[in-house]
């Protein structure tokens, strides 16, 4: 929004007796959901959030005050353990999913004695019969729109399976993934099942919720969506909206520096979701959620121990007006490490919700209203000219203190510190962009097209 064009706004607010201040506080900035900043009891990893119809949300996590798997709900003003006490599993339960049918079920999987699974129904949890008794250890859950439950899992180098009447049935082909690195999976409406893990890259898998044994799984696009980083915790992550495009978030090779890239499956082909490789640094702990209408959002903490926000994670935001990426409440959430971070959409009240470990679990959520007063002044106001045969010029409210330029594929062609301008004359004709990073932690990216000779209309 531009500085006049504020002026405005704040004017049309005041006639309508509405207090600027309380808004540029309450919009735009990251509250915690209970109140403590800590949910868990103590030292946790793994979590997976997940949120009813009614806007409760529901958390797992591996326990370490436990050693036990645990889940909580959040009633909308206090957190409580779901079934009245902490530690819901037999043993060690380090990876494990959640997930919630339309009539308020909880499902509950973990590693355990193959892969264990647990029914929330009441006031109760109840044990169903584990999908299977083979070895897992990475692996999904999500519920159809008939409310079956589905299952997705290392064991048989990849296999989903579905729960009928207490009975497990497997989905399509076993093996068709080449394992299950990083497994995620989401439903459509559409009712097609989509899975997602990293083997040579992303990959992103497609199959009807009534297949059977002898439907082939598909890979969307006919290979992988991107080459990847993989290994320790640079994870890929999936998300769909209400149209059913599916999006998938992922970190980039190491010869890219390990960034952030979203591409988009709109059923026919994949595309880039804005720049690649947007993230200042490499990244780690990534995750995405994505609003009905299709708004995506992505979370990774920093991977830099050199820096002294390492670890430190990030909410990022997309702007499809410009095309681009930038932060969300701020360069970051956390005020120290964090692994394990997990993003979900809470559209009843109209929030992002994010979970994370800092020692023990955290919540936090930020409104998704309408960006506030106080946000939108601390954007640079203008970068100029655009396009530009070499010379950039950058104007705003706040000093800027780092300036990065990339190009489409996320490459650094230029850098600096405390500038107002930047030559980038030999650099070659076409898109790039720009990262701003202002003296009061607001990170801006805007898309700049380079000419090689001034254009007179």
């Amino acid at each position: 929004m531009k500085k006049n064009s504020f002026f405005t706004f704040r004017k049309t607010l005041l006639a309508c007796g509405v207090i600027l201040n309380f808004i540029s506080l309450q919009a735009q900035q990251w509250e915690n959901v209970g109140a403590s900043a800590n949910v868990s009891a103590g030292n946790s990893s793994y979590n997976n959030l997940v949120v009813d119809a009614s806007g409760n949300y529901f958390l797992s996590y591996y326990d370490g005050s436990v050693a036990k798997g645990s889940v909580q709900k959040f009633d909308g003003s206090s957190w409580s353990y779901l079934g009245g006490a902490p530690g819901i599993t037999s043993g060690t339960a380090l990876y494990n999913s959640l997930s919630i049918d339309a009539l308020g079920n909880v499902f509950y999987t973990n590693q355990g004695t193959g892969l264990e699974v647990r029914k929330f129904s009441g006031n109760a949890w109840s044990p169903l019969t584990s999908a299977t008794t083979n070895a897992v250890n990475y692996h999904a859950s999500a519920v159809s729109p008939t409310n079956t439950l589905f299952t997705y899992a290392s064991d048989g180098s990849g296999t989903v399976r579905r729960l009928v009447n207490n009975t497990w049935e497997q989905v399509g082909n076993a093996g068709f993934s080449g394992g299950a690195t990083f497994a995620e999976m989401v439903i459509g409406t559409n009712n097609k099942v989509y899975t997602c893990n990293v083997l040579s890259g992303v990959r992103v898998y497609e199959n009807s919720t009534t297949a059977t044994s002898t439907d082939t799984w598909t890979i969307l696009g006919g290979a992988i969506v991107d080459a990847s980083s993989s290994g320790e915790q640079y994870t890929s992550d999936i998300a769909i909206d209400g149209s059913n495009n599916i999006y998938v978030a992922y970190i980039s090779t190491s010869a890219l520096g390990r960034k952030i890239n979203v591409k988009k499956w709109n059923g026919t082909a994949w595309s880039q979701v804005g720049n690649a490789n947007f993230s200042l640094k490499a990244v780690q702990h990534l995750a995405i959620a994505v609003t009905s209408s299709g708004n995506p959002y992505v979370v990774a903490s920093q991977w830099d121990s050199s820096d002294g926000n390492h670890l430190r994670n990030t909410v990022y935001k997309f702007d499809s007006t410009s095309n681009t990426w930038s932060t969300l409440g701020g360069d970051f959430v956390s005020d120290g490490q964090v692994t394990y971070n997990d993003l979900f959409v809470d559209s009843t009240n109209n929030y992002l919700v994010l979970a994370y470990s800092q020692g023990s679990t955290r919540v936090k959520r930020i409104s998704l209203s309408a960006l506030s007063v106080s946000d939108t002044r601390k954007e640079v106001s203008a970068i100029y000219p655009n396009p530009t045969t070499g010379i950039i010029y950058f104007k705003g409210d706040d000093k800027i203190k780092s300036v990065e330029i990339t190009n489409t594929v996320g490459r650094i062609i230029k850098s600096k510190n405390d500038a107002e301008k930047v030559d980038i004359s030999n650099a070659p004709t076409g898109v790039y962009f720009v990262t701003i990073k202002t003296s009061t932690g607001k990170t801006t990216t805007k898309k700049i097209i380079k000419n090689k000779f001034h254009i007179i209309v």
